[in-house]
């Protein structure tokens, strides 16, 4: 079966952006300063798409696999990602990052340890780990638009 392009697609539940401009608005100042702190721009990339991923976001998983590979991301990164911890093609610092998404992202019954901020912190100074939760929060944030407003791949809102 073929995917469905995105004109053949369902549409949204809702348009959010025309629904309440000053939440977006928010969101967008957000990923601006996410977007300004400073952190590499494949970092951020591969935590956008890991934490699309851990949240079933087909709209970002799509979108952030396309923008990390326009920024130079590898196919056999990409394809490595769902699998990092066992994967050897990630730096120290990559592995550090993609260990705070997970730990952010799954919240929900699985407190962030001690041990886990530890090893985060040994590749992240105070202000890159602010600036990493950052994009964390802000990527989980468009993840639950995306996910609860049933935004196909592909869509322009």
């Amino acid at each position: 079966m073929n995917a469905p392009t995105p004109s053949t697609a369902a549409a949204p539940r809702l348009n959010y952006r025309k629904a309440s401009p000053k939440i977006v608005a928010g969101m967008l100042a957000l990923q601006q300063a996410v977007n300004d702190c400073g952190l590499e721009q494949s970092l951020l990339e591969l935590v956008k798409l890991r934490a699309s991923q851990l949240n079933g976001c087909a709209f970002c998983v799509d979108m952030h696999a396309r923008d990390a590979k326009h920024h130079g991301e590898t196919d056999a990164r990409l394809h490595l990602l769902a699998v990092w911890e066992e994967a050897p093609v990630f730096t120290p610092r990559e592995r550090a990052a993609l260990l705070w998404t997970e730990s952010l992202t799954r919240l929900a019954g699985h407190p962030v340890t001690d041990e886990t901020y530890a090893a985060v912190r040994a590749h992240f100074e105070e202000q890159e780990l602010v600036n990493l939760t950052g994009a964390i929060v802000a990527i989980n944030g468009w993840n639950r638009f995306s996910v609860g407003f049933k935004v196909p791949p592909g869509t322009v809102l």
